[in-house]
């Protein structure tokens, strides 16, 4: 099998809050005006700078995450992207040692270089020092150079650029420039579609700031890489041939993976959009999926929309499958508290109420482990379940005894804070979907098996 060559680069730092998203975004843009074709990747569970990614290359954005997904997954979606594009930029989460596993490990895994993106106000020699103690941690992976953000003058570039060695290469200074700030709220980045007229001038300047920079010259120093094909192709079963999938897509309902709604497409059903904020009534379908998103935002009018509660209440009395993600889980309990302390009510297909934190919350890396078999996915939120019934299990955490996030069954209501990532098991999947493929019943042995 012949590798396809691509360039590529993970864009990586020390920590949270560097520009990683601003810079990925700009320089993006930057070739995208040029005419090249950028695909962008994101390592870990993230969906929100996807979605501004996306607006930025015009390309779909997909998370990348050796546990979550798998090796084959990231290998075979890279390798399709190297087909098609003149460069592949992948944007690192938190610091690039951060989790397991890291931006740092997709590196080593797959032989692509790092770009350090560091802001440097208030430091120079100092920035030089970090740097090159990022690149030297380890030697499984090669480090292409630093991206000074904010950078301050040409004084102070030269500063960290003296202090550097040759090595380790200042690839480009970035000056500051607050009008590429993109906004932001509980959780991370403003969704981009709720700013899409905001985010395209905010994405322009990027484009520009990136442009007067040395990154301009980005595609001539980083070298190709070569991908392989996977070793086997990914064949899919029909399971859910001829099942039509209602899911929840609005201001309130928005974090949908790609990567979920190919999946579904792939088992061979259809699915159909509606709006829990605006719509009357569910549309025609089998099975429903109510994914996360920002219902505290919208608590208020999702109380008042009665005909749609009512039409998703009669989905549920039918027997027909619910799958609720952490907003969709607060939207299936009996209440959902905002901050400021105001009571709403929600679906009531699940005891109990929500309740919003302005500080604090839980995130992380779960298995959500279900009679169907073990989907993994990942955990973030701002928000405290109380007065719910017992859980049928508890998420795993991957490299930590403790107990994640509580999972729910009632009825045909499946329930939880984790956010599943669909091609993790197909198999499982589809059983929820499609209850008539469960082999598996809900036994006292089983709730046994889940909890452990």
């Amino acid at each position: 099998m012949k590798p396809c060559l691509c360039p590529a680069l993970i864009l990586a730092a020390p920590a949270s809050g560097q520009g990683k998203t601003t810079i990925t975004a700009g320089l993006a843009s930057m070739l995208k005006r040029q005419g090249k074709v950028v695909r962008i990747f994101k390592v870990g569970p993230d969906y929100l700078d996807p979605k501004i990614l996306r607006q930025a290359s015009g390309q779909p954005v997909e998370p990348l995450d050796l546990w979550m997904a798998g090796i084959d997954y990231c290998q075979d979606k890279m390798y399709q992207a190297a087909q098609v594009a003149d460069i592949i930029l992948i944007e690192g989460a938190m610091g690039i040692f951060d989790g397991k596993p890291s931006s740092a490990d997709l590196a080593a895994q797959f032989n692509i270089p790092v770009a350090i993106v560091m802001d440097v106000k208030g430091m120079a020699q100092t920035a030089a020092a970090i740097a090159l103690g990022l690149a030297n941690y380890r030697d499984d992976f090669t480090c292409a150079g630093l991206i000074a953000n904010n950078c301050g003058s040409e004084r102070h570039a030269q500063l960290i650029q003296d202090a550097l060695s040759p090595a380790l290469p200042l690839l480009a200074t970035l000056k500051r420039a607050s009008e590429v700030s993109l906004p932001e709220r509980h959780l991370g980045l403003v969704q981009a579609e709720e700013i899409a007229d905001e985010l395209q001038i905010i994405l322009d300047a990027g484009a520009d700031w990136v442009a007067e920079s040395q990154l301009k010259y980005l595609l001539d120093k980083i070298p190709p890489v070569a991908f392989m094909p996977p070793s086997e192709p990914v064949l899919h079963e029909q399971l859910l041939l001829g099942k039509t999938i209602a899911i929840a897509k609005d201001e309130a309902f928005s974090f949908i993976y790609d990567a979920n709604l190919q999946l579904l497409t792939d088992l061979g059903a259809s699915y159909q959009f509606f709006s829990p904020l605006h719509d009357q009534a569910l549309p025609d379908a089998d099975a429903l999926w109510l994914p996360g998103g920002y219902p505290e935002l919208h608590a208020e009018q999702l109380a008042s929309n009665a005909t749609m509660r009512q039409s998703i209440k009669d989905f549920a009395q039918n027997n027909k499958p619910i799958l609720a993600e952490c907003g969709g889980f607060l939207y299936c309990l009996d209440y959902l508290i905002d901050i400021d302390k105001q009571q709403h009510n929600m679906l009531g297909l699940i005891a109990g109420e929500g309740e919003m934190r302005s500080r604090g919350g839980c995130q992380g890396m779960q298995t959500a482990v279900l009679p169907e078999g073990d989907l993994r996915g990942h955990s973030h939120h701002r928000s405290l379940s109380h007065k719910t019934p017992e859980p049928i299990a508890f998420g795993r955490r991957p490299y930590h005894p403790a107990p994640g996030e509580a999972i729910y069954r009632v009825g045909s209501v499946t329930a939880s804070y984790i956010h599943l990532f669909f091609p993790s098991n197909r198999q499982a999947l589809s059983a929820i979907f499609n209850p008539l493929s469960i082999t598996t019943q809900l036994t006292p042995e089983n709730v046994l098996q889940c909890t452990n």
